[in-house]
């Protein structure tokens, strides 16, 4: 999560914007590539070894965040232990993933920006109107195509992937960049997203992690603590924990000192 890094996905995100913004056509000319004209179709939609490869890629990504999820858990159950791993592990690989999977994507620009996906646009059989990346337009109503959501959360294993020890991290970047490239050409293959719809997953998510690990661990005015972390997460569960505990007929008194 270097300077470097950060340029790279700006280059990219400028030339990729301006490119496909100027000449929208790429983006069908690439979907093209997965369809098929004799059938009407996007054939590899209905293999099953893809659709499992589509559904494990998930499973993937979640397994990496399921420590920091019950690390979490455990500390709300059980506010008076400490955290089972690093309190900063947990606020970045989660935080990074609700917003650059759910919040950004789902709750935001799929809502509403109406770009329907390619398997319904007109060049391939449906019944809508095609709309270049940058127009919200569309004729799409829920669940539409820019951005994706699935692309998303694989590109966010570039978050496990800051973490890993420095030796390994150049490793681990390019196994969450083949890991992300991969996940989105099979929903590009799918007929499910264009390629400005993933494109614009991976650089966006590349950027909230960038920007989360500097707020986090980088930048002497915000870097946080896992001490500070453990304090907080206490005194926010402990009343609700107090009070389990006299229903129990055990009470613990205030919340420690911590």
């Amino acid at each position: 999560m270097n300077r470097t890094g950060l340029f790279i996905a700006l280059f990219l995100a400028l030339a990729i914007g301006l490119a496909f913004g100027i000449y929208p056509e790429l983006d069908l000319k690439i979907a093209a590539v997965f369809y098929d004209a004799t059938t009407k179709s996007f054939p590899l939609k209905l293999n099953s070894l893809a659709g499992i490869a589509r559904d494990a890629a998930m499973w993937v990504a979640w397994a990496l965040a399921m420590p920091a999820i019950l690390a979490l858990v455990a500390k709300l159950l059980r506010p008076d232990r400490p955290l089972l791993i690093s309190g900063r592990t947990i606020v970045f690989l989660l935080v990074t993933l609700a917003l650059s999977a759910g919040v950004l994507t789902n709750l935001t620009f799929k809502s509403y920006w109406g770009r329907p996906r390619p398997v319904v646009v007109t060049q391939f059989n449906g019944p809508d109107q095609f709309v270049a990346w940058w127009d919200p337009r569309g004729s799409c109503a829920r669940n539409c195509s820019f951005f994706s959501g699935e692309g998303a959360t694989a590109f966010w294993t570039y978050a496990p992937a800051a973490l890993t020890p420095p030796a390994w991290r150049p490793l681990a970047y390019a196994a969450a960049t083949l890991f992300g490239v991969t996940t989105s050409v099979l929903r590009m293959a799918f007929g499910g997203h264009f390629f400005t719809d993933v494109a614009a997953a991976g650089l966006v998510t590349f950027l909230v992690i960038w920007l989360a690990y500097a707020w986090i661990y980088r930048w002497p005015s915000t870097r946080l603590s896992d001490q500070g972390i453990d304090a907080a997460m206490t005194r926010m569960a402990w009343p609700a924990y107090r009070f389990f505990q006299k229903w129990r007929g055990r009470d613990v008194g205030p919340k420690p000192s911590v």
